[in-house]
């Protein structure tokens, strides 16, 4: 691990992928230089601004007038916050949208928002004109740490999460970590999992580090740099040695087979953001292993107590409208989970646990072991 960054001292983070490379920044307030480093990257470029309602209150001026600093026109568009936009009405908005603002296949998108205007953004810029580049501008914990890096876009389907998309790698990501100091309290918590999710899948050192400075991340101390680089780090390490996730990418979804079943089975709503399904996922990967024999219960009980101190939910009990038909029901999150974009064949695959600090691809788990596991969990009291 590199030694914690001072505020002054913004961080490159180079993804290797030979010539589609491109650079993460991160530091406070680098927003202000996204206008110099698109002139830079595409002289003469036309650019337009993918934004939701609540990011642009505080920031879509201020991007805007980085561009026009540097004399490159743009335009914008804006979605409602959600889930709720990242369908296809959503899509079909946004590319509508681009096509009026005549955008065209020299030009770029920018995705000024979390993971759902990124995942978003990215993908309209993937098929509009079959391809247009795009710049990722992450403005949620979250996406700075994950969604924004690595090329995933897409929207959902009313079957399950991120099943219609495209590997589409943007041209360059800013991350201002000043532009965290907006978010609630609650959004801040959910994109930590992520965080937390790279110690626990590759790195024990960095989640011990973790679990001894988390809350120096929270208050935007230097700690909140050092985390953010090391996880950009971690994932553009993964992305350069597998981009479309034929094996190693694969461990990144940890808790996610959980997670993204919880998510639907809740209607993509704000009763659980994704950042929280992945804290209750991670929990019951680790949970499971430990039920496999593959770690010990002292480890599997450490992963959930770092994420409840850092304030994340656990526990199924923990969501909103828990006693929900189809949410308390193991055979609705088996079929939700039957859906899941690592299926094969009918067979689930899981990312579960050898160790804190060591994930593993585990390829055709029979479902029957998994369903007992979920009917166990949802039994427990509230």
């Amino acid at each position: 691990m590199t030694a914690p960054l001072k505020h002054s001292d913004p961080v490159n983070v180079d993804v290797a992928l030979g010539d589609r490379a491109y650079d993460i920044i991160i530091g406070r307030n680098v927003l202000a230089s996204l206008g110099e480093r698109v002139a830079r990257l595409r002289p003469g470029v036309r650019t337009a601004i993918v934004t939701d309602r609540t990011v642009a209150k505080y920031w879509l001026e201020p991007t805007e007038a980085s561009l026009a600093a540097a004399g490159i026109p743009t335009s914008r568009i804006v979605v409602e916050e959600g889930e709720i936009s990242k369908t296809y009405a959503g899509l079909e908005k946004v590319s509508e949208a681009l096509i009026a603002a005549k955008i065209e296949r020299n030009d770029l998108v920018i995705a000024l928002g979390g993971g759902v205007v990124g995942d978003l953004a990215g993908f309209a810029a993937a098929i509009l004109r079959r391809g247009v580049d795009f710049v990722q501008v992450p403005t949620s914990l979250l996406a700075q740490v994950d969604s924004s890096v690595g090329g995933k876009t897409g929207i959902n389907s009313p079957q399950g999460k991120n099943l219609l998309g495209a590997f589409h790698q943007p041209v360059l990501v800013i991350a201002d970590t000043a532009v965290l100091d907006t978010l609630s309290p609650r959004q801040f918590r959910a994109g930590y999992a992520e965080v937390a999710k790279y110690g626990v899948l590759g790195d024990e050192a960095f989640f011990t580090w973790l679990e001894k400075n988390h809350a120096d991340i929270f208050k935007g101390g230097s700690a909140r740099e050092h985390a953010i680089a090391t996880s950009c780090r971690a994932k553009a390490g993964v992305v350069s040695r597998d981009e479309r996730e034929t094996g190693e990418r694969a461990l990144l979804n940890l808790g996610h087979t959980f997670g993204h079943a919880l998510e639907a089975a809740t209607g993509f709503s704000d009763r659980l953001f994704h950042g929280e399904g992945v804290a209750i996922g991670m929990t019951l990967a680790a949970q499971f292993s430990a039920k496999l024999g593959m770690i010990g219960e002292a480890d599997a009980a450490r992963v959930e107590r770092h994420l409840v101190e850092a304030g994340l939910p656990t526990r199924l009990q923990d969501i909103a409208g828990f006693a929900q038909e189809g949410l308390a029901d193991a055979d609705a999150l088996m079929a939700l989970m039957a859906q899941d974009k690592k299926v094969k064949r009918g067979k689930l695959t899981f990312i579960l646990l050898e160790a804190v600090g060591r994930a593993v691809i585990a390829k055709d788990v029979e479902p029957a072991p998994v369903r007992d596991f979920l009917k166990d969990k949802l039994a427990q009291k509230i």
